[in-house]
């Protein structure tokens, strides 16, 4: 699989395809396990800038990228396609989409072909983009026609793999027929859109006009309530990277994610959990969290069973809500997340260490304590 995918879902370490990619203090990506070699094994340096790093570096996850690896091996290679024959030029592969007279099986080959061709080709990708195709494509992905809106979808997902292309796209319009494919009947349709929005979202320019673009963020929400599993998944990545972003989080908030986002976590979604770390930031989530029923039983809950990511996320979450209610934090003690605290504090993650470090402190009623 890993000569499928493009050059960039590489590690620079490893020159294999990354499956947990995640981003040094440098700026750079790499796969987990190949950095945490490189660092347990002496170094302090980024092995590509050779710039000094901390004595205990941070990685952090690169949600964005791990989606966009994953999604991109769903979307048909040129190894799972039969032979389509010789490969015709570029540009009466874009004219087929453009005639009114083009069958619909004309169409979707022609999509099928654009997909595959900018699979691995950055330069392919851009010419695209630069040509007008940009256009034609987002009126595929508006079309009552299932089929032809998932492929359109597959080819905008790799448009949107270069960094060039995401202003653009959204400049084009790309934001309201993503929206639209995000209520589309095909759940692959849905998944594609939502990742798509991830991939957008990595410009932080995008993550502004995302949320202000009416029923982004609420028909994320409603793909996390009502999706499957995939789906879930990706609406829950894209809700975190554009909740970076500041106003997001309140927008999310208003929108009525944070019960949906609880539910998610109780039935085991831990990137739920990243999301309600996110909105734990903002005063408003805050509150809605502070109202909602089970809210801290869920966090416990992750705190027991969750993976390493959950745990510390809901450590994070759990902070912030003691900060803002002590009736919260009343709760927390009752549950006896103080003693859950103290064994963490021997934890191999050092997030997960300094978190509980900070709640343990705030629970016991140090003043000095502080989010990590």
């Amino acid at each position: 699989m890993s000569t499928q995918l493009p050059d960039d879902f590489r590690c620079p370490i490893s020159l294999e395809i990354m499956s947990d990619p995640v981003i040094l203090s440098s700026g750079h990506t790499f796969d987990r396990s190949s950095i945490q070699r490189w660092l347990d094994s002496g170094h302090r340096t980024c092995p590509i800038t050779k710039l000094p790093l901390a004595d205990h570096p941070s990685l952090i996850p690169n949600h964005a990228l791990r989606s966009l690896i994953s999604n991109f091996a769903l979307v048909p290679t040129p190894s799972s396609r039969p032979d389509l024959g010789p490969k015709p030029e570029p540009n009466t592969l874009v004219a087929a989409l453009t005639s009114r007279s083009s069958p619909l099986e004309s169409k979707l080959e022609s999509l099928t072909r654009l997909t595959k061709l900018s699979n691995r080709d950055p330069g392919f990708r851009r010419r695209l983009t630069e040509s007008g195709t940009v256009s034609v494509v987002l009126n595929c992905v508006d079309s009552d026609n299932g089929l032809l809106r998932e492929r359109a979808l597959s080819l905008l997902l790799n448009l949107s793999l270069d960094d060039d292309n995401k202003v653009g796209l959204v400049a084009e319009g790309a934001i309201s027929k993503i929206v639209g494919a995000l209520r589309a009947d095909s759940a692959d349709c849905r998944a594609l859109a939502a990742t798509i929005i991830t991939s957008l979202a990595v410009v932080e320019v995008n993550k502004a006009t995302i949320g202000e673009y009416p029923f982004a963020i609420s028909a994320l929400i409603s793909l996390l309530r009502d999706g499957n599993g995939r789906e879930k998944k990706e609406a829950a990545t894209a809700l975190f990277a554009i909740c970076s972003f500041p106003d997001n989080r309140k927008r999310a908030a208003a929108n009525g994610s944070v019960p949906v986002l609880i539910r998610a976590a109780d039935s085991g979604l831990e990137r739920a959990v990243e999301v309600l770390a996110m909105l734990a930031k903002c005063r408003e989530g805050r509150e809605v969290m502070g109202r909602c029923d089970g809210c801290v039983r869920v966090l416990v809950k992750v705190l027991r069973n969750g993976g390493c990511k959950g745990v510390q996320c809901a450590l994070l979450t759990l902070y912030s809500l003691c900060c803002y209610s002590e009736r919260i934090c009343v709760e927390v003690r009752r549950q006896g997340v103080l003693d859950m605290c103290i064994r963490l504090l021997e934890d191999d993650n050092e997030k997960i260490r300094r978190n509980a470090t900070s709640l343990a402190q705030l629970l016991r009623g140090d003043p000095n304590c502080s989010v990590r």
